[in-house]
């Protein structure tokens, strides 16, 4: 899984605990919900948080949906899904890790 450093431009809010925006582990980092969009910290900026690849959950029984029981999360025109340290999101008939 590849992480795309694609830098925020112009963001003047420094995410941390209780900036207000839904943290999100992910991976080695924690991510910040923001607008629709993920940030992460990077070298003194913030970058857009976005994977590269598709990468199917497999043995993913659980069909995740208002009230599973799992942090949602907007992601452009979607929604992920908090899961077990990571972000699923529906892809046709399958979820992929995010």
């Amino acid at each position: 899984m590849t992480a795309a450093h694609t830098e925020h431009a112009g963001h003047t809010h420094t995410h941390g605990e209780g900036c207000g925006h839904v943290a999100v582990p992910h991976g080695d980092h924690v991510d910040y919900v923001h607008d629709g969009h993920l940030h992460r910290a990077h070298d003194g900026h913030f970058d857009e948080c976005e994977t590269g690849d598709h990468i199917p959950h497999k043995g993913h029984d659980h069909a995740h949906g208002e009230g599973c029981g799992h942090v949602a999360v907007p992601h452009g025109d979607h929604v992920d899904y908090l899961h077990d340290g990571h972000r699923h999101a529906a892809h046709g008939d399958h979820y992929d890790d995010h």
